[in-house]
């Protein structure tokens, strides 16, 4: 019986493989395809959106055509369509593998700037979720990342169609920056960690001097050196304040009655 059963179970399985191997085998319909019509089916795919699909016809049409301004263009679209579907790490590393084979290419300069972008849009959303959680279990690594690449645009690329865009991108990220140190000296104050909120909002102030987010880095030093009992400092830092900002919301005892951290939202 048990003999059997084992002829049984070995013909299904012949069956099967023949019948496998009367399907009949998926043809790539790309295989024949010219670069010109490979890129223009991508384009279309790009066009509407179809940004999976794009990415794939890119892919074939660098590997089929290695060589020339198409698979150079391919590479810089397939970086972007990465960017699209908000897939940060497969984009950077789109870019960052453009940049390394095509370091004197006529729109090099465009990826430098995709590569700021990328870590930009990642940088918002951390400011979206600043105040949901615990800042200071936030690292703003996209921040900083995203300031060094637009920096490097605008260094090596001064006469960029991009480079005032990212001039005005980088004042954004440095009073983003400065504004994180804020928000995580109030934080500290708020639970009266006095020395460590003293400590973030001087560096809010030696590092980030020009960002609008220095009046209440400047503001809390003020505060904190009266939490600490230091009224030398507190003196010190409330006339450098007075003197930089007359007409400070933070000046006025009505504002103040009202608990002044609550300007940046805080509970």
């Amino acid at each position: 019986m048990q003999k059997k059963l084992k002829v049984v179970v070995a013909s299904f399985l012949l069956l099967g493989m023949s019948a496998c191997s009367l399907l009949p085998e998926k043809t790539d319909e790309t295989k024949n395809w010219s670069v010109e019509k490979l890129y223009a089916e991508a384009r279309a795919e790009m066009t509407g959106g179809h940004y999976e699909s794009a990415i794939k016809l890119f892919e074939r049409l660098e590997s089929n055509y290695p060589f020339g301004t198409y698979a150079a263009q391919a590479q810089m679209e397939i970086a972007y369509a990465h960017y699209k579907t908000q897939d940060q790490a497969q984009a950077l590393a789109a870019v960052e593998r453009f940049i390394k084979l095509h370091p004197n290419h006529a729109a090099v300069d465009y990826m430098y700037y995709l590569r700021g972008l990328i870590s930009f849009n990642d940088q918002v959303g951390f400011l979206g979720s600043l105040y949901t959680q615990d800042p200071t279990e936030r690292d703003p690594k996209a921040t900083r990342e995203s300031f060094a690449a637009f920096k490097a645009l605008v260094d090596k690329f001064p006469n960029s169609v991009y480079a005032a865009d990212s001039i005005a991108r980088m004042k954004y990220l440095v009073n983003a920056m400065a504004q994180y140190e804020v928000h995580v000296a109030n934080y500290y104050f708020r639970r009266g960690a006095y020395l460590a909120s003293l400590n973030r909002a001087q560096k809010a102030v030696q590092e980030y001097q020009d960002a609008p987010a220095i009046e209440e880095a400047l503001w809390l030093m003020v505060q904190n050196y009266d939490k600490l009992n230091m009224p030398e400092m507190r003196a010190d830092a409330r006339r450098v304040f007075v003197k930089s900002f007359p007409s400070s919301r933070f000046l006025n005892a009505n504002a103040q009655g009202k608990q002044w951290w609550r300007f940046w939202g805080g509970k």
